[in-house]
């Protein structure tokens, strides 16, 4: 279904707005979260943020037009949609708008003329009315509706507190509203005599939110439940109130810095005319003393942002500080159907199986002194990885647990030790499968697994070359990587990760000395296999791992 979306109101004072700038046209696909336009208000220009999605079906107010609050602005919907109902609804409802504000004007001329007064006949107001008399030099602020569904605001916090002395354009507070957290500017220099809502309290829209005025002024007249809307208190407030600007990082109604868009192609800040800049990032340049026509701002259009004042580093001789500047670009790749079925298996058991893990530290020591004499015989050449693989099959012998599947109805525990290698291609990860491998030789499980490495990085393996594993093993310490773990192959119940071997100081019968270790961990499904049994599975493993004599037994 279509949104329409109007002109917001942006503060107490705002009748109206000006379309500045439109960065989309009809037709364009909008994303939550993209700048639609920029919107002079009465104070400020700010860039007006899309909350839906879809496509940009009407602009209800061209550039450089002028349309009271609540005017349709623009209509997002789908693309194609019937929205002639929705433009002859709001005709309607301007043209009943429009009379009704002819007449408000010709009954009211005294309180349209009081309002644009800079406070002359305020005091004289007030006496007719009764109303407290506000002092002179004294701005009551009130909350401001920053949305057409906003009917109260929270402080979430005070930047300044009362006493402090408040400039033009400080920060006073966060306020969060009914889409995001918002800081809140001031628009007036004085001292902050009085805080009419506390940190954490909620108030309606155009209750009174703070009072700014000379130093020492006497406020206490001007109660909680104080409250903008009759004419003559738009006669005693004389000036304008403050404004609210979008904090970075979050969503606003209707205006955002851009302070999390994130955009690597900037743009520099004229030397000359305004200046775009977040409220935070010109406070932070001046606490900082840069001059802002010398910051490149990375926001949308060349706005600048707090990122950009904390980066900030003035060139040598005091030039222009150098920016990266590039083009975001992407490459798609299609998935392959490899890849999507390996996608598949690895979500389907993450998210299937309750997984834990154990890690071991191994002395290699011996391992090394026994590889290093079998291969001594120059027809055999076996790897550390081979040797894993064998001490994994016979350590399954003894504990069978670990050698099993879950199925809804039973654990089927296999009889049979069929150990998967992962083996890694361009196209992802294939698991050879290594059948009966408790029955066969250091050289044995080494030709076999070359043999498949082989056929699966040239693509010749065949499915049933990769079915019916029970156990994996997964080894990425030839890449130089100490410690990981692995997504259980199911139906499997375990996968063992296999680090580098790494030399370190280790203590050996109460002194240090350089020895050589490998981490491993084992990683589980807790429905099939406990915690003790996983343990104790990695006990037989390190037995035959650090002492690789007994796997001739």
């Amino acid at each position: 279904m279509a949104e329409v979306i109007n002109m917001p109101r942006l503060s107490d004072t705002m009748e109206e707005g000006t379309v500045a700038t439109w960065l989309k046209k009809v037709g364009d696909t909008i994303k939550e979260g993209d700048i639609l336009a920029e919107i002079e208000t009465d104070k400020a220009t700010m860039e007006f943020e899309s909350f839906y999605e879809g496509t940009l079906l009407h602009i209800g107010i061209n550039e450089g037009e002028t349309a009271p609050v609540d005017s349709l602005l623009a209509i997002i919907g789908k693309k194609g949609e019937d929205i002639s109902s929705l433009l002859s609804g709001n005709k309607s409802d301007k043209k009943s708008s429009d009379s009704s504000e002819e007449s408000k004007s010709s009954d009211e001329p005294s309180s349209a003329k009081a309002s644009d007064d800079k406070g002359s006949s305020s005091a004289k107001a007030l006496e007719n009315t009764g109303k407290t008399e506000i002092p002179e030099g004294v701005e009551v602020i009130t909350m401001p509706r920053l949305s057409d569904t906003m009917t109260e605001g929270t402080v979430a916090s005070w930047l300044k507190k009362e006493g402090d002395k408040v400039e033009e354009g400080d920060i006073l507070a966060e306020i969060e509203t009914d889409k995001a957290t918002m800081e809140f500017e001031s628009f007036y220099s004085g001292t902050l005599l009085k805080i009419g809502i506390g940190e954490g309290e909620s108030a309606a829209v155009d209750a009174m939110l703070a009072i700014i005025g000379p130093k020492g002024t006497d406020v206490s007249g001007i109660g909680k439940n104080f409250k903008k809307g009759t004419s003559s208190e738009e006669a005693s407030e004389g000036k304008e109130s403050s404004s609210v600007k979008a904090t970075e990082d979050k969503k606003t109604t209707s205006a955002k810095d851009s302070e999390d868009k994130g955009k690597s192609e900037s743009q520099p800040t004229s030397n000359e005319g305004r200046i775009f800049a977040s409220p935070l990032a010109k406070k932070l340049a001046e606490e900082k003393g840069i001059n802002l026509r010398q910051v490149r701002g990375s926001g949308e259009n060349g706005r600048i942002v707090k990122s950009d004042i904390e980066n900030y580093q003035p060139a040598a001789g005091g030039g222009q500080a150098y920016t990266p500047v590039g083009t975001e670009s992407f490459e798609e790749v299609k998935n392959s159907q490899m890849r999507k079925t390996i996608a598949k298996r690895l979500g389907e058991s993450k998210f299937s199986a309750p997984e834990y893990y154990l890690t071991i530290e191994l002395d290699m020591d011996h391992a090394i002194a026994a590889r290093e004499a079998i291969n001594a015989d120059p027809d055999v050449k076996i790897s550390f990885n081979d040797m894993v693989i064998k001490a994994c099959a016979m350590a399954l012998r003894k504990h069978p647990q670990v050698n099993s599947q879950w199925t809804a109805e039973a654990t089927r525990i296999a009889k049979h030790i069929h150990i998967g290698v992962a083996v890694a291609v361009d196209e992802g990860l294939l698991v050879p499968v290594l059948k009966f491998a408790d029955q066969m030789t250091f050289s044995q499980i080494g030709g076999q697994v070359k043999e498949l490495a082989g056929k699966a990085r040239n693509k010749k393996i065949t499915p049933q070359e990769m079915e019916g594993s029970t156990f994996t093993v997964s080894n990425l310490g030839m890449f130089g990587i100490k410690e990981f773990t692995s997504i259980i192959n199911q139906p499997n119940s375990a996968i063992l990760s296999v680090g580098a071997i790494v030399q370190k100081p280790v203590v050996k019968n109460g002194q240090i000395a350089v020895g050589n270790t490998m981490t491993v961990t084992l990683a589980c499904d807790h429905r099939t296999v406990d915690g003790a049994t996983g343990a104790k599975f990695l006990q037989t493993l390190r037995q035959y791992i650090e002492n690789p004599v007994t796997m001739f037994v």
